[in-house]
């Protein structure tokens, strides 16, 4: 099936302008052109879209995707480097998922504090208290 830009930005959810630069930054280099020179994309664009917006979204630099996007060009000669690849990655999403939930152990923490105030009416008893160690956001990080 042949889907529009804006059929394509409505299935991924990325603007019509941010299929564009992943298409000029060389991450979406298949894109077919219809007798009007319009874009339309396939169902393995649309899949490349999914990886692409996926790795985005979990902080992999827009260098290393398009490295990966290379690699997988060149074909099965590349699928060590590609695996390395995506197991440096998932450590490094192992890493931010363990960070955020210390974060969300933080607010959690606030959320009970100040529900517990809202009951008292004041904070000020609740002040005298410290926070676990566990909570403190650490700077050596």
């Amino acid at each position: 099936m042949k889907y529009s830009i804006r059929q394509a930005a409505n299935i991924s959810g990325l603007s019509a302008s941010t299929l564009r630069y992943y298409e000029s930054e060389g991450l979406l280099p298949h894109i077919q052109r219809d007798e009007n020179s319009r874009r339309y994309y396939d169902e393995s664009n649309l899949e490349w879209i999914a990886v692409i917006n996926c790795l985005k979204s979990t902080n992999m630099p827009i260098e290393q995707i398009k490295k990966f996007v290379a690699l997988h060009g060149e074909g099965d000669k590349t699928l060590y480097q590609r695996l390395e690849m995506v197991l440096k990655h998932r450590e490094n999403v192992r890493k931010q998922i363990d960070e955020l939930n210390e974060y969300m152990d933080h607010i959690n923490y606030k959320v009970d504090y100040f529900k517990l105030a809202c009951e008292l009416g004041t904070e000020k008893e609740l002040k005298k208290k410290k926070y676990p160690e566990h909570l403190y956001i650490r700077d050596d990080e």
